[in-house]
């Protein structure tokens, strides 16, 4: 099951789309008022759908788009007029105010499944590492088992460690730690 965040200024909005949601069968992880509660909950959360109104307390949904994480998507309800001048990028949809239930499910159905996927792409892609991924890793392993008395294991699971903890690929964290070092 998909993450799921509702963020609306009005604490009434986002109970409302709240109820139509669980009411529809899917689990809502976080309901919120502000972009900087989203951006907290979707960083602790992963990957999902942020659903939104087009103003947050904080700020607006262009300005919260643009830090969305790589696994989340967001579907903005606004009226249609609001929209207008609104190039969306692509990890955003749009559907006007007063929106229909049937697509509202459709349409959250539809992002939560293109989540699920580029998090499948994405964790077969790091499964096939190329040879000069594979050497800059062991690299910064070798570093890691000189300067810190680490065993092998220990300094891959060092660098897993640092790698969950920034939100990076492995190799990211290892070109890190040898930038570093």
């Amino acid at each position: 099951m998909q993450n799921i965040i509702i963020a609306f200024a009005k604490q009434e909005d986002a109970q409302t789309f709240k109820s139509i949601l669980v009411r529809s069968g899917l689990d809502v992880t976080t309901v919120c008022t502000s972009g900087a509660q989203a951006l907290s909950a979707m960083e602790d959360l992963g990957s999902g759908v942020i659903i939104c109104g087009y103003r947050l307390t904080d700020m607006i949904f262009s300005e919260l788009a643009e830090s969305l994480p790589k696994f989340f998507e967001m579907l903005v309800i606004a009226s249609p007029g609001k929209m207008d001048g609104f190039g969306l990028p692509e990890n955003v949809m749009f559907l006007p105010s007063p929106v229909k239930r049937s697509d509202l499910i459709a349409t959250i159905n539809i992002m939560s499944e293109g989540v699920a996927r580029l998090r499948k792409k994405h964790k077969e892609n790091k499964r096939g590492r190329s040879p000069e991924q594979k050497k800059l890793i062991d690299q910064a392993k070798a570093l890691l088992m000189e300067r810190h008395n680490m065993t092998e294991p220990e300094a891959h699971k060092y660098l897993q460690k640092c790698s969950m903890d920034s939100g990076t690929d492995i190799v990211e964290t290892a070109e890190m730690i040898l930038t570093m070092m």
